[in-house]
């Protein structure tokens, strides 16, 4: 009971005490005054009566109280007159007065500098630094890009702008990329903030809408070498995206000396997004480019891990060097030209990119070469031509094309582009199941996919992909070839159609398809990890590796993915990232990266050694770079099957050194760019 009761006086009290400060400055001060001379007069009084030396007069001793007082309260405490002792109280009360409303400005005036410092409202004095504007699952891989293309530079800095806290944006990117080496921080006149997995790279964090000038302005893009739009989540993403644009339009200057970077979603939107960036702006399509790569790594196992490596700073990458003594021969020389780079093509002077011409091109003295290589400073010419072996080139064998049945299991707006592209390339006769949620809402659009489709033949079937017994009734094992693709069980998909194509001929034919709606990363993974065990358990009951192309949106789920070592995952967030952060390196890489990923031209194929130089010796890999020269191909790496399972590069050695001796088994493979 006693407790309670104390309980309830200290509640009392607090409740009594929060009325007071409630009740405004005049009251607060008036007992705060009360509670000071309650507390300072008696001990005053007992200080002067316990004092041997205080005088003997009670009028005496008052007058000591008095001074103790005034000194104690910084009143004074003079002595003498009535109007003396009034007039020295009022000077000390307006000094205090003063001296309090200039501390009290003070310290309002540095409260307010650190509350807009913290709320990222100030603005970014950098000059060739790299700006990107959003937040998206996107912002921890550029960043850490964008970071290894740095690591070189003594000073760089990145220039984050996104309509969120400043503190939050800076806590998640340090979480994000470990605690040691580098900084995060406000950047410009306040500092340098918290240590980051950064190295010398500054990360700066502003707050603020990236569609709005005044914002933008926040992160000098105008003094920028490159600036990354990123596309944020949700259904209005590409929108956002676009209207972005068109606010960073009004900023910069033009001519622009900025490298501006973009992503849209859906391709509909692609065309819109590029007028709204203008002259020099680069806009990806991540549809189109997640579904070319599904359907080239579903056509040519390992093929993920090439562009992995080509697309991160880790590796090699797509560098230009200048024609130097390589001015009036051919491409075909030139491939041969360098023993620690591989060349795959030439930018010409007005512009133009062209990927493995014709060996017999000639080279211009402005042109510029496009070749892989570990660095922009390792691409230095030198002759590879005397480890060429004549007697290991071997002529390849004659390899017919058959027909294939393909497994699509999933499905959603890129389905569609997958369709086109495997029409592409498939040979007359191949059929393609497709088994995914569906109703029959969309059964126009799935039969008219299938109408349009030229050599494939497309067959669809509404199941569950995460039901072990659907999956079970498809013989997974007898597919050629299988591609997941990501779907959540709110999506639209195709249904089971009778009649393919009599339903596609009686829609009409300027249809345009309806827009699927975004698919949440976490949902759609999610079902592709389910499907991706029960796979798993298939191939093993089957005692046979399944040839699987998954298609992710989480890189962080991709590790959790319960497939074999060195699998094909394509994960779209961080291609898209990798991608924009090459580019922004280097604004011409986007016509490098358009010529590589168009339905026509050339691109990367995986093709048997057997077929370029012989097995049973070694040879230098200048012998397969000539091989594939008189094949009119680019050889750029190999790829060794003992190490396929082996991590990090699970066989794949991109650009290795023209001198070096290497022994092929049968079932090797050579990295080539070649015409489709």
């Amino acid at each position: 009971m006693a407790q309670q009761h104390t309980t309830s006086l200290r509640l009392r009290l607090q409740y009594r005490f929060d009325n007071l400060v409630a009740g405004g400055t005049t009251p607060l001060i008036g007992w705060l005054a009360l509670a000071c001379l309650a507390v300072v007069v008696p001990a005053s009084a007992v200080l002067v009566w316990a004092d041997r030396a205080a005088p003997p007069t009670f009028s005496g001793r008052l007058t000591a109280v008095w001074v103790s007082v005034g000194q104690t309260l910084k009143l004074g405490g003079a002595v003498g007159s009535p109007l003396y002792v009034l007039a020295s109280v009022t000077l000390a009360l307006v000094a205090l007065l003063f001296v309090s409303t200039l501390v009290s400005l003070i310290t309002t005036g540095i409260n307010g500098r650190i509350l807009s410092l913290r709320r990222g409202h100030s603005t970014v004095l950098e000059a060739g630094h790299t700006v990107v504007l959003g937040w998206s699952d996107q912002i921890l891989p550029v960043v850490s890009e964008l970071v290894a293309a740095n690591a070189n530079q003594r000073r760089s800095a990145i220039a984050v702008l996104a309509p969120r806290d400043k503190v939050d944006m800076e806590d998640e990117v340090a979480t994000g990329l470990g605690g040691t080496g580098g900084r995060t921080g406000t950047g410009g006149l306040t500092g340098t903030g918290r240590r980051t997995g950064t190295g010398a790279t500054r990360i700066i964090c502003r707050s603020g809408p990236t569609t709005d000038p005044t914002a933008l302005a926040r992160v000098s893009p105008q003094t920028s070498k490159a600036v990354l739009v990123l596309p944020p989540d949700g259904d209005s993403g590409d929108a956002h995206v676009v209207k972005t644009l068109l606010a960073l339009d009004a900023v910069l200057t033009r001519p622009r000396g900025t490298v501006v970077v973009a992503a849209v979603r859906d391709s509909r939107n692609h065309l819109t997004a590029k007028l709204a960036a203008g002259p020099g702006g680069h806009v990806l399509c991540a549809d189109e480019i997640i579904a070319r790569l599904l359907v080239q790594t579903a056509r040519q196992p390992g093929l993920s891990l090439v562009y992995q490596d080509l697309l991160d700073f880790d590796g090699d990458e797509f560098y230009t060097a200048a024609a130097q003594g390589l001015a009036g021969r051919t491409f075909g020389e030139a491939l041969l030209a360098f023993t620690t780079s591989a060349v795959v093509g030439l930018l010409h002077a007005d512009g133009r990119v062209v990927l493995n011409p014709d060996p017999h091109t000639e080279i211009g003295a402005d042109d510029r070469i496009i070749l892989v290589s570990e660095d922009d400073d390792t691409a230095v010419p030198e002759p590879a031509g005397p480890w060429v072996d004549e007697d290991a080139i071997v002529t390849a064998r004659p390899r017919s094309r058959f027909a294939e049945r393909l497994l699509l299991l999933g499905w959603n707006r890129r389905a569609p582009l997958v369709l086109e592209q495997l029409d592409e390339f498939v040979s007359p006769g191949t059929t393609l199941d497709v088994v995914a949620l569906g109703d029959g809402a969309t059964l126009r659009t799935a039969a008219e996919v299938a109408a349009a489709r030229s050599r494939l033949e497309v067959a669809f079937r509404s199941g569950d992909i995460t039901d072990p017994d659907v999956l079970a009734k498809l013989d997974v094992p007898s597919y050629d070839s299988v591609i997941v693709i990501g779907e959540t069980d709110r999506e639209s998909a195709p249904a089971p159609a009778p009649a393919p194509a009599a339903t596609a001929a009686s829609a009409a034919p300027d249809t345009a398809p309806p827009a699927f709606a975004p698919e949440p990363g976490s949902a759609t993974d999610d079902r592709t990890l389910v499907t991706l065990l029960h796979l798993r358990a298939i191939g093993e009951a089957a005692d046979c590796e399944l040839p699987l192309t998954t298609e992710m949106s989480d890189d962080g789920n991709r590790l959790l993915a319960p497939a074999r070592a060195g699998a094909d995952f394509i994960v779209s967030g961080r291609l898209i990232s990798l991608l924009m952060t090459q580019i922004s390196q280097s604004g011409h890489l986007a016509d490098v990266f358009e010529e590589l990923f168009k339905a026509e031209g050339s691109e990367f194929y995986l093709r048997p050694v057997a077929d370029y130089v012989r097995t049973d010796r070694e040879v230098a890999f200048a012998t397969v770079v000539e091989s594939a020269r008189r094949r009119r191909e680019c050889a750029v790496g190999y790829r060794l099957r003992a190490q396929a399972a082996t991590a990090p590069s699970y066989g794949v050695r991109l650009n290795p050194d023209k001198r070096q001796r290497v022994r092929f088994g049968e079932h090797d493979w050579v990295v080539v760019l070649a015409e489709s």
